[in-house]
């Protein structure tokens, strides 16, 4: 597995803890459709279901001097939430309520994840009700 992608699994068990040990239920994680993936969905309150993109960066990698990477002090991994992977999740949470015959209230969340595997320590910034439609 490449490293980015170890990454970004290990960020998205670190934002299902970070969820769970903040009082949400995770309820699914990686649901895919050919368009798009959710990350993971949660339900914070019994009539209110998260949406949750989680952007992972590893700070060890960028210390390293992995050309690839940049540090922390200059990249947000939230950034990588551009207008058309907004327009992917879209249609993929619209996906998720009709398949799952959900008519409640929702909020797309974004979780990003800075990772440093020398000191086994991540920290996570919860970015809460992100506009993904006009």
């Amino acid at each position: 597995m490449a490293i980015h992608n170890e990454i970004g699994r290990i960020g998205e068990q670190i934002a299902a803890d970070y969820l769970i040990e903040h009082g949400y239920t995770v309820i699914e994680q990686n649901f895919k459709r050919p368009y798009g993936e959710i990350d993971i969905v949660a339900r914070e309150t019994r009539d209110l279901l998260v949406f949750a993109e989680v952007k992972s960066v590893s700070w060890e990698t960028a210390r390293r001097g992995d050309p690839a990477t940049v540090t922390h002090e200059t990249h947000r991994p939230e950034d990588n939430v551009h207008p058309q992977k907004l327009k992917r999740l879209a249609r993929t949470i619209e996906s998720y309520m009709l398949n799952r015959r959900y008519t409640g209230n929702w909020r797309f969340d974004v979780l990003a994840v800075y990772i440093d595997q020398t000191i086994r320590k991540a920290h996570v910034r919860h970015v809460k009700d992100i506009v993904i439609g006009a």
